[in-house]
């Protein structure tokens, strides 16, 4: 299993992946309200790395914009090459 902390910014135009200097920014179009922008950041990230949206786990930072997310069956080092090509 990897690990991926992101930072989320919600109310964008756009839903996307960026991977940027200091790290993974994961934009949302929905408002962070009753953890929906927590949900489509994961569902977001699991596209961006081609995995199943149950794949994507949740692991810290429920009520931050800074989050940490489990990806199952997946290494670290595949983890931070899909997020490179993507």
């Amino acid at each position: 299993m990897a690990s991926i902390t992101v930072r989320v910014v919600p109310r964008s135009d756009r839903t996307k992946v960026e991977l940027r200097p200091g790290g993974v920014i994961v934009r949302v179009r929905s408002a962070p309200e009753r953890g929906r922008a927590t949900q489509e950041a994961a569902r977001a990230l699991a596209d961006a790395v081609g995995v199943a949206p149950s794949r994507v786990r949740l692991r810290a930072g429920a009520r931050s914009r800074t989050k940490t997310f489990d990806v199952e069956d997946m290494t670290p080092e595949e983890l931070e090459r899909r997020i490179r090509n993507g």
